[in-house]
């Protein structure tokens, strides 16, 4: 399985993901196993993406 989303996958919100790091960390009580930290870099890679997107959806065109 891809570290990264696949281009052609919908990409969730920012939020959403949010949600699962943080539930990921309720459940780990703080301390993550590797595979739990697997997941998490998992995680925060689409988070970081999701986050990319949403604000490049929204910045302002710049008049060139």
């Amino acid at each position: 399985m891809p570290a990264t989303p696949s281009p052609l996958t919908a990409v969730r919100s920012a939020e959403v993901v949010n949600g699962e790091i943080r539930a990921l960390w309720t459940r780990a009580g703080g301390v993550l196993t590797p595979e739990q930290r697997k997941e998490y870099e998992r995680l925060v890679t689409e988070w970081a993406e999701a986050t990319r997107v949403s604000t490049r959806s929204i910045a302002p065109a710049t008049a060139a």
